[in-house]
């Protein structure tokens, strides 16, 4: 039945027996290989990192090697689907580590949903690796995580889902305002989604300088007048919204200059109208975007969304490789947000020669985007003093 399946269906014959390998990076074709390989020579190695523990990162895979966490309950578009089924998305981020990024990097999936239980067991496993890429958890637990775990790890935890997309969204719509003559801080924008991606995007775009930013949520615009926020909320409420605004996400769209969707749905045409003229629409839902595009392409000046059959795709490999290639590179503590914002601006000058409506982020597959991303990240870590080398 199964390989009936592989025959009809092309992603599962690619998927069949996993996306991934290990494999050395040195041969063991006689006993003097083996020797130096394993014992008595790795004896040697082991006694100096046991004397000199930073010693670790240069004989061993431990600074060039990313764990890739989950717990199974926000995967794609697909929801609190476990574990074990979480895997062939774990593998795919494994291998976008790697293809795009020279990253190594190993998926776990961790059968609990419990906040310390998941910090606990990444704490135990962090001395195996350079690098912590959190994937799939869903909100208001990955804040929480993500912030428990960097207090117990001195190095880099990093939510893909909260952090990759605000950095890439960053990035298009700094080349939008380039491509339009204006600046970040005379626009007014809105989110549609107040959970992990929405939040962090509205926290990257108040540090950018952006004019104003409103979040809103299945209940309206997130504001300081609510009491049926989270903490989550709360604090999001406390840096957001200068123009005290109420109400529906559609009464929000009332002259904004900029609308960033992360939460699916559907915004009304009579809505999306409403807005400013020369509007930028970034509707990243997949499959479906909020706003489709042959409508956003009335009312906006630039539209991007989360497809790739479509031009300007937010995609998080974008940015990941990249920055956690940087962070690793120097060694650094944890990834801060100034080389958040730098990883969005070095992306954003990959194609700051090509600006064209269609055009305000380069493409995944352009070779020129992670190793503009990995300088950057690397110079603002040590420019933010949490380089170690």
């Amino acid at each position: 039945m199964q390989e009936e399946q592989d025959l009809i269906d092309p992603a599962f014959a690619l998927h069949r027996g996993g996306k991934m390998e290990i494999t050395a990076t040195v041969p063991v074709r006689d006993r003097g290989d083996l020797s130096l390989a394993y014992t008595p020579g790795v004896a040697k190695v082991c006694t100096a990192i046991a004397e000199q523990p930073e010693l670790v990162h240069e004989y061993t895979w431990r600074s060039q090697v990313v764990a890739v966490v989950t717990d199974g309950t926000a995967v794609l578009g697909l929801g609190d689907i476990g574990p074990e089924a979480s895997l062939p998305v774990m593998e795919g981020k494994a291998i976008l580590f790697k293809q795009f990024g020279g990253v190594d990097a190993v998926p776990i999936a961790l059968a609990t949903t419990d906040v310390d239980e998941i910090v606990e067991t990444v704490v135990r496993l962090a001395p195996s690796f350079g690098g912590v890429n959190l994937e799939d958890i869903s909100a208001p637990r990955c804040f929480e995580i993500e912030r428990k775990l960097q207090e117990r790890v001195d190095i880099p935890v990093f939510h893909d889902d909260q952090h990759g997309t605000a950095v890439v969204t960053l990035a298009a719509l700094r080349n939008a305002t380039r491509l339009t003559g204006r600046s970040l801080g005379e626009l007014r924008a809105v989110i549609s989604g107040a959970g992990a991606a929405g939040v962090a995007i509205a926290r990257i775009l108040v540090e950018a300088g952006i004019g104003d930013v409103a979040v809103t949520d299945r209940k309206g615009v997130v504001h300081v007048g609510r009491t049926d926020l989270t903490d989550v909320k709360r604090q999001l409420a406390s840096f957001t919204n200068n123009a005290e605004l109420t109400g529906t996400l559609e009464e929000a769209l009332d002259g904004a200059d900029v609308f960033i969707g992360v939460s699916g749905g559907t915004v009304r045409e009579e809505a999306v109208a409403t807005m400013a003229k020369g509007a930028f629409i970034f509707a990243m839902a997949n499959p479906n975007p909020e706003i489709h595009p042959e409508v956003a392409h009335k009312y906006a000046a630039v539209v991007a969304t989360g497809r790739s059959d479509y031009p300007n795709q937010i995609n998080n490999v974008l940015a990941f490789p990249g920055i956690f290639a940087g962070a690793l590179q120097v060694r650094a503590s944890r990834i801060t947000e100034g080389m958040k914002i730098a990883a969005a601006e070095a992306l954003a000058a990959v194609v700051d020669g090509e600006l064209a409506a269609d055009c305000v982020i380069p493409s995944p597959f352009d070779e020129r985007v992670a190793p503009a991303v990995t300088k950057a990240v690397a110079a603002a870590a040590r420019a933010e003093g949490v380089a170690r080398r």
